[in-house]
C-alpha cells in the first residue's frame, strides 16, 4: 500500500500550455489576411450620387473637375476655368499638384453619357492614383 501512495505523490501536475493549436490558428489568420488585403486595394471607391442630389455647399472650394468625352478624351477644369484637354499622364500631375496645395478641393467626374464605361474606370483610378480621398459624380438633374 504504500508503494501506491509513492506512485501518486511523485506525479507532479504539468502546468505547460501546448502553444501548437495557436500557432496553427495564427498562421491560418495570416493566410486569410494577406489574401484579403491584396482583393481590397484593387478596387475603386467612389462616393455614388444618390436620385436627389444635393449640390455642394458655398463654402467648399471650387471643385477640379475631370472630364471624359466620347471619344475617351480627357479634359480637366480646375478653380472653375475652361475644360483643357490634355494626356491622362498630365491630368494625374495636375490633380496631384493641386491637391498638395489644397487637399481639401472636392474632385468631381463628369463623362459623357456615350462613353465607354471602361474609360470613366479608368479615369477613376487615375485620379485615386493621383492622392484623390474620394471622387464625386456629377449627374445632370431630372427634369420634372
Amino acid at each position: 500500500m504504500t508503494e501506491i501512495i509513492r506512485k501518486r505523490q511523485k506525479r507532479r501536475p504539468i502546468a505547460e500550455m501546448n502553444v501548437v493549436p495557436y500557432i496553427d490558428v495564427m498562421l491560418v489568420l495570416l493566410i486569410i489576411f494577406m489574401v484579403t488585403a491584396g482583393l481590397m486595394s484593387q478596387g475603386v471607391e467612389v462616393e455614388l450620387p444618390t436620385a436627389q442630389a444635393e449640390t455642394l455647399g458655398g463654402d467648399t472650394p471650387p471643385p477640379i473637375v475631370a472630364s471624359v468625352n466620347r471619344e475617351g478624351q480627357y479634359f480637366l477644369a480646375v478653380d472653375g476655368g475652361v475644360d483643357e484637354e490634355m494626356s491622362a499622364v498630365d491630368l494625374a500631375t495636375l490633380v496631384a499638384a493641386h491637391l498638395q496645395l489644397d487637399p481639401d478641393t472636392p474632385v468631381l467626374v463628369r463623362g459623357d453619357g456615350d462613353v465607354n464605361y471602361a474609360k470613366v474606370v479608368q479615369l477613376m483610378v487615375l485620379l485615386q492614383r493621383a492622392g484623390v480621398p474620394s471622387v464625386g459624380l456629377m449627374t445632370q438633374s431630372p427634369e420634372e
